[in-house]
């Protein structure tokens, strides 16, 4: 797909300096810009490179001055960083707007889909299910009985969503993921076996939510595992039965979140975190990587280490921590000195 300068100065709202008609099909760095390539200037280490890329147009800041002619054709905008992500949306968006419906696929004739639809090779739809406009959902995903799934949503391949499930609108959900799959319950009979507990819930994901590749979320035992307006969860997460994670909150990869837990809105959860299960995290948390959160967090709160501590004290506990070895041999000779008076 091919676009002109001119095309893409009309979309920022931006003013050409060179060839209107000079095309691009592709995007890159500048410094390893192409012929044929659109390419990005904003930060001011890589102004040299502005000079000698190969790449075809250069979105540029309306402030940048030349310090000596270029072969490139220039976009001038008010802020370069932000016009070419804005640029980036609306190439991902035109490069996905697929529709129709790809055979072999299978849709429940009790199925309801809505208009500009797009149905992947493979993919299945079962029974009551009901899809909004313009929802893409890519090869071989599987949509379970009684799924809704809500207005501008994008399902990627290999998406696997069990029955009952309510997805709201403008979702991602990445390749690989897996919505509601039963949660981790199970009892031991007067054996020691374990029996699994029926899991009858669901999950709801609200409004706005990104679920990374190969993340997992789990129904509820009973009521719902939610996932809150503007979520958004990284890759490899798991959610457990009955969680629910509140407004624009966002989780880090290989994060794991116990069952019943409550985490609030706007916290920031980084990569590995072990979350435990039935306490409650306030709103506005900050938990660093790596941490194990054991118990429950108020308001505000930034913590760090297992069992997590509160990032002051962990950093004051720390610098004892990396001493304990001289501490330790201070404390021996203490104790050799002191042994020595005793005898004396």
């Amino acid at each position: 797909m091919k676009f002109k300068a001119q095309q893409i100065a009309d979309i920022l709202e931006g003013e050409v300096v060179g060839n209107p008609d000079e095309e691009v099909s592709k995007l890159s760095k500048i410094e390893e810009g192409e012929k044929g390539s659109l390419t990005f200037l904003s930060n001011p280490k890589y102004n040299s490179f502005l000079y000698t890329t190969n790449a075809s147009v250069a979105i540029v800041n309306k402030s940048f001055v030349l310090e000596k002619e270029v072969k490139t054709t220039l976009i001038k905008v008010d802020d370069a960083y932000k016009s070419f992500s804005k640029l980036l949306e609306f190439y991902n968006e035109v490069k996905n707007n697929k529709t129709g419906r790809e055979q072999p696929s299978f849709i429940s004739e009790s199925s309801k889909i809505g208009k500009d639809e797009y149905i992947g090779a493979f993919a299945y739809i079962g029974e009551n299910v009901k899809i909004g406009n313009n929802v893409k959902i890519y090869p071989n995903a599987y949509i379970g009985d009684n799924t809704t799934i809500d207005d501008n949503t994008v399902i990627f391949a290999g998406v696997k969503i069990y029955s009952d499930t309510q997805i709201g609108k403008n979702c991602k959900i990445h390749s690989g993921a897996i919505i509601g799959a039963d949660g981790f319950g199970f009892a031991p009979d007067e054996n020691g076996e374990y029996k699994a507990i029926p899991q009858i819930g669901n999950v709801i994901i609200e409004d706005n939510v990104d679920i990374g590749a190969a993340s997992t979320i789990d129904r509820a035992t009973l009521g719902s595992t939610i996932i809150r307006k503007g979520v958004k969860l990284d890759n490899q997460i798991q959610i457990a039965h009955n969680v629910e994670v509140g407004r624009n909150t966002v989780i880090a990869s290989q994060t794991g979140v116990s069952g019943s837990t409550k985490i609030g809105e706007n916290c920031m959860i980084g990569g590995q975190v072990g979350v435990a299960g039935h306490i409650k995290i306030g709103n506005n948390v900050k938990v660093l990587g790596q941490t194990g959160v054991t118990k429950s967090l108020k308001d505000n709160e930034m913590v760090y280490g297992t069992p997590a501590l509160n990032s002051r004290e962990f950093n004051r506990s720390y610098v004892y921590f990396k001493n304990l070895p001289k501490i330790a041999s201070k404390i021996n000779q203490l104790e050799k000195e002191l042994k020595t008076q005793i005898k004396e």
